[in-house]
């Protein structure tokens, strides 16, 4: 902020006819862009995509300030709000989710109480607020008292993001050094070599993963009731077996590799060195994206594995679903909604998403809905969950990542705008929430009560459900 007001003259500062209102919007425009800027220090709690807002966004959305207070009698808020947030900065956006984050800033700093209360809050902190009118120095005066350090909270955030983002600093600090590490083979008795250790635990992972799932047995089973719900069932076991089948030749390669049968090829080593590392080798990635550690994907992998396994030889869908073991769960969400359609008789494009939280145990659901699916293995991040209310909370210190309960996805038709009190939480596939070159990760938006707290806050805080975590 210090270097924003820097940049402003005294010509500039005193060249608009209504000068309250200019200055007391200055200030709060100046916050508005620092807050920007230094979010992308939570990472995913931050942005989503990390995006170049620069010195030019604010002189060009100053000098539309300065114009349309002159021009305009009565304030025009929604045009300066759709300016500034909109297209200046809101052209830098490509994500829709971010898109909201700065429209839910730009109104709360920009109202009409920015310059009719004195002392306007921009922050829950008492540090941060729009102070008194006066010359340029004076809010130089005012910016140098304001902390060093910004608690999470200026940014509306809980401090758990603090925590979360060093976090995941720190591992990539050491992913980075174990990459740097000497790949040389250790001296004849004094450990395992590179290559053994890499040979036991290509022969464990072997040895872990499922056989292939009867593909022709399920479709012929099948073919009687063709129902859309049974079409991602066989499309699901088609990519884990394409998936079960590239981890099995790949490691046979590897193995043939190391004991100097085949060439090592760019490939091979590069699966090599995943393995030595304890990371999913990329190629291993076609079927769908994760940052798990390689112990914990190959036992996630199993499970998603057994989920359809036993969907196969019952031909019956399970009560549940664990939604995180569908490598498409889009795919799987319009087939409930296909399902539905074709139950009651209606258009599948008048048919959108009601979500009911579970309030007993899994354990008490014991049949499928009338409508719709049981859905469950989704975790909230940037909040808590109180399960008596079914409503957000804050999250305990250090709690990072709850648990969410069961969801009832219901379809209904031609259903309403989101009430009050809602809040419209994105759902990702896995942390990253951009998604990568081969895969997106936002899945769907589910409407969650907000609680005590207003869906604006939520937003501030990044809370979002994901449907697996990185260990």
């Amino acid at each position: 902020m210090k270097r924003l007001y820097n940049l402003i003259t005294d010509q500039q500062f005193n060249r608009c006819n209504k000068p309250h209102k200019y200055r007391k919007l200055l200030f709060a425009l100046c916050f508005f862009h620092s807050i920007l800027l230094e979010r992308k220090k939570f990472l995913e709690l931050g942005w989503n995509i990390v995006y170049g807002f620069n010195d030019s966004d604010f002189e060009v959305s100053e000098n539309l300030l300065s114009i349309y207070l002159e021009e305009y009698e009565n304030t025009p808020w929604d045009a300066l709000k759709y300016l500034i947030a909109g297209v200046n900065y809101g052209g830098h956006v490509t994500d829709d989710w971010d898109r909201r984050l700065i429209i839910t800033y730009i109104n709360d700093y920009f109202c009409e109480q920015a310059i009719a209360a004195p002392y306007f809050k921009l922050s829950s902190l008492l540090n941060y607020y729009i102070p008194k009118d006066g010359d340029i120095g004076s809010y130089k005066e005012f910016i140098q008292m304001l902390p060093t350090m910004d608690h999470p909270e200026a940014f509306g955030q809980h401090p758990n993001a603090d925590i979360a983002s060093q976090i995941t600093e720190a591992r990539t600090l050491f992913e980075t050094l174990l990459s740097l590490q000497p790949q040389i083979t250790a001296v004849e008795g004094k450990g395992q070599t590179r290559e053994e250790k890499v040979l036991e635990l290509s022969l464990d992972v072997r040895v872990k993963i499922p056989e292939d799932l009867d593909y022709e047995g399920t479709r012929l089973m099948l073919s009687e009731e063709p129902s859309p719900l049974n079409v991602v069932l066989l499309q699901e076991i088609q990519r884990y077996n394409y998936l079960l089948r590239t981890i099995r030749s790949s490691l046979v390669e590897l193995e043939k590799g190391i004991r100097g049968l085949v060439v090592m090829s760019t490939s091979l080593e590069e699966i090599f060195n995943s393995i030595y590392d304890a990371r999913i080798p990329p190629v291993w990635e076609i079927s769908y994206p994760s940052k798990k550690p390689l112990g914990a994907w190959t036992r996630d992998l199993v499970q998603r594995v057994e989920q359809f396994a036993r969907w196969a030889e019952t031909a019956h869908p399970p009560v549940i679903f664990w939604i995180s073991a569908f490598t498409f769960p889009t795919g799987f969400l319009t087939a409930v909604l296909q399902a539905s359609a074709r139950q009651n008789n209606v258009s599948v494009d008048s048919l959108s998403w009601e979500f009911i939280v579970s309030t007993v145990d899994d354990n008490n659901l014991l049949d499928p809905p009338k409508d719709g699916v049981w859905v469950k293995g989704m975790f909230l991040e940037g909040a808590g969950w109180d399960k008596r209310n079914a409503c957000l909370v804050d999250a305990e210190p250090m709690q990072l990542v709850c648990g969410m309960p069961t969801i009832h996805f219901k379809p209904v038709e031609n259903k309403k705008k989101v009430g009050k009190g809602m809040y419209s939480c994105p759902c990702y596939y896995f942390s990253k929430r951009a998604g990568n070159s081969l895969h997106t990760s936002f899945v769907v938006g589910i409407d969650l009560r907000s609680g005590e707290k207003t869906p604006d806050q939520w937003i501030k805080r990044g809370a979002a459900l994901l449907m697996s975590l990185d260990y």
